[in-house]
Order: C-alpha cells, then structure tokens, then sequence
C-alpha cells in the first residue's frame, strides 16, 4: 500500500509537472500554426431518405481549368466500380476532371461522409504549381437530393496566410480555406 501512494504522488507530480512545463513553453515560444487545410461542413437534413453526398474538392486555374485533384468522396466499396457511376452527377467536376481520370485515384479517392466538419490536410499539395491566382472549389452532389459548388480564391506560392470562406445553402453548409507559409 505504501508503494501504491508512492505511485500516486510521483504520478501525480509527474502530471504536474508536464503542465508547468507545457504553460512555460506556450508562454516563451508564440504558437506557431502550419495548418494548410480546408474543412468541408456537411449539412445534416431532414429529409425521408438520406444519402451521404458525393464531394469532389480541386484547384483550377484562372481559366477555371483543372489543375489539380484534391479529394473525390464517393462510394469506393460498390462492387463492380459502381460508385463510380454517380460522379457524373458532381457536374462541373465531372467535365473538368472526372470523366478523363483513372477511377479511384490514389491518394485522393475516399469513402463519402456523414454530415459534420471534415478537413483535409492541403500541406505540400500545391508546392509544385506555378505562381499565381487559383481557385479552389467544393462540390457536392447527393442522390435524391441538390447540388451545391462553392469556392474561395487562392493565390500561390503561399507566402502569406490565407483565410477564406464560403458559405453554401443546400448540400454545403461551409467550406474554410486556411494556407501558411
């Protein structure tokens, strides 16, 4: 029992320690965040039958051309590529990039999600294009329901801090853009 309250306190002091140490570090060096990231808020509806919607997230340029990938949400696990056959329904995304691409796409094709705030880490995703004025858009699309784009400008290198947001009506409820240097 005596090495059992030994435990505790060094336990304890241990806990208490972390903590002071962690207060003096935020006090002496300032918060430093790096976090190159959108987050895409899903509506949650009332409605009889719901269906996660299909989101496809990508960068084009001035010319609204395709530049790059970022995210296509849609259901992987259908057999056969089912999944794949409702993308056409993300319209614009669809003409720009889909119907050209190699269904799934590594690194950028993941299963639909359920309503809340989801982001996606855009650190390192734009390192290798040009200089210059982008846009990045969010499009959402779910059976039996709407479709929504949304879109926040983008310019590139990012060498200041970037902080956009767009707000949807239907089937996006925010997308938030934030770019560090």
């Amino acid at each position: 029992m005596g090495c059992t309250v030994v435990r505790q306190l060094s336990s304890a002091k241990r806990r208490g320690l972390a903590g002071a140490v962690l207060s003096l570090s935020l006090a002496v060096f300032p918060v430093l965040s790096h976090a190159s990231e959108v987050k895409v808020t899903l509506p949650r509806l009332s409605v009889a039958e719901y269906h996660a919607p299909y989101v496809a997230v990508w960068l084009a340029d001035a010319k609204q051309k395709r530049v790059k990938d970022v995210a296509v949400w849609y259901d992987v696990e259908m057999e056969n590529g089912k999944g794949e056959k409702w993308l056409k329904d993300l319209r614009l995304w669809w003409r720009r990039s889909g119907r050209s691409a190699d269904l799934p796409m590594d690194g950028v094709s993941g299963a639909t999600r359920r309503p809340g705030e989801h982001t996606i880490d855009l650190s390192g995703q734009f390192d290798d294009i040009p200089a210059g004025e982008y846009t990045l858009y969010v499009e959402a699309a779910r059976e039996l329901g709407g479709r929504e784009v949304l879109s926040v400008p983008v310019t590139l290198p990012v060498s200041a801090s970037q902080h956009q947001v767009a707000e949807g009506e239907q089937e996006l409820s925010e997308i938030e853009l934030t770019l560090e240097p």
